[in-house]
């Protein structure tokens, strides 16, 4: 049976193909026969406090120069549809917030929206990993300069980072006293380096694993992929983030990879979240990514998978299962 797909993306005329899980997602769905609904972050509404946006149809193709064909955008009813795949990129940031409160209503009113846009509002995806006590390194998340100071005099060398970015961006390393060290507490906190901040930021225990990569762990509905990309650093860079000029390579999950899913796995599904990204840095959960996990092209590539397919085996499940109910 068809189903009607919205798909809510940065704008699609700028993605890389070759690596853009969401377009992989796109290219399935479109492959099983579903229709295809192209939104962006300004085209959601509230109409007397009914879901409606603004959508174009869609039709993808795997071309590296003419990927996309799009409809005239219409406005339409979001429970029109019968699923929502929430494909934003971060930063989670007011508006993107706002969306999230648009797509609740429109899963109230039956909509599957993928993954589920209270969990997105609730699951920073730096703190979020903080639940799992057992999984983590050492972390302190503080807007106090001299707390994170302290924490860096206390283990040694750390890495800080923002709890809005994505990429690599704003992420540093350092070590206890650092002649850089206040510069990056400003940048961070975005206040006085000796006192307050404005805004929170998160140290973590450097590890030093991370040269032989920072794993991405796609999970399914609290099932892992059997295989991670391993993001590894290049020349003098200490992040793997393929943003940041790393290089991916898949490798199989390790024990320790795979009792860290089953850790957080039950939590995800509790929270509806189909689809997630494990960060894990030698024997460490770093942080669970949910707003736009990527990785799936670069696995699929190598180890001739189909994660985008075992995704909407999930979706079509939960969507005809809650209608057969």
């Amino acid at each position: 049976m068809s189903l009607a797909i919205g798909v809510l993306m940065d704008p699609i005329g700028a993605i890389k193909v070759a690596k853009d899980s969401s377009f992989a997602m796109l290219l399935e769905a479109q492959r099983r026969g579903h229709s295809l609904h192209y939104l962006e972050q300004g085209d959601l509404a509230l109409r007397n406090g009914d879901p409606w946006g603004r959508m174009a149809t869609l039709e993808v193709r795997d071309d590296p120069a003419h990927w996309h064909s799009l409809g005239t955008p219409q406005w339409r009813d979001l429970r029109q549809l019968d699923v929502v795949l929430m494909r934003k990129d971060p930063p989670v940031d007011a508006q993107f917030i706002y969306d999230t409160m648009v797509l609740e209503v429109a899963r109230q009113g039956g909509v599957a929206v993928v993954n589920d846009p209270r969990s997105l509002r609730d699951c920073n995806e730096k703190l979020f990993a903080l639940q799992f006590g057992q999984c983590i390194a050492p972390t302190l998340v503080a807007r106090d300069a001299g707390e994170l100071r302290r924490f860096a005099a206390e283990h040694g060398e750390v890495v800080l980072k923002p709890l809005d970015g994505m990429g690599g961006r704003g992420i540093f390393r350092a070590r206890a006293g650092d002649s850089n060290l206040n510069s990056m507490l400003e940048t961070l906190l975005g206040g006085d380096a000796h006192g307050e901040g404005r805004q929170f930021a998160i140290a973590q225990k450097y590890i030093p694993e991370i040269t032989a990569g920072d794993k991405r762990i796609l999970v399914i509905d609290g099932e892992p992929v059997p295989y991670a990309l391993a993001r590894i650093p290049q020349g003098n860079e200490f992040r793997g983030n393929l943003a940041a000029g790393g290089r991916g390579e898949g490798v199989p999950l390790s024990d320790r990879d795979r009792w860290i899913v089953e850790q957080v796995a039950p939590e995800l599904r509790r929270r509806g979240l189909l689809f997630v990204g494990l960060d894990v840095i030698g024997d460490y959960l770093t942080e669970i990514n949910v707003t736009s996990p990527t990785c799936v092209r670069e696995l699929d590539a190598q180890f001739g998978l189909n994660i985008a397919g075992q995704l909407f085996d999930v979706i079509e499940q939960h969507v005809f299962g809650n209608r057969a109910a």
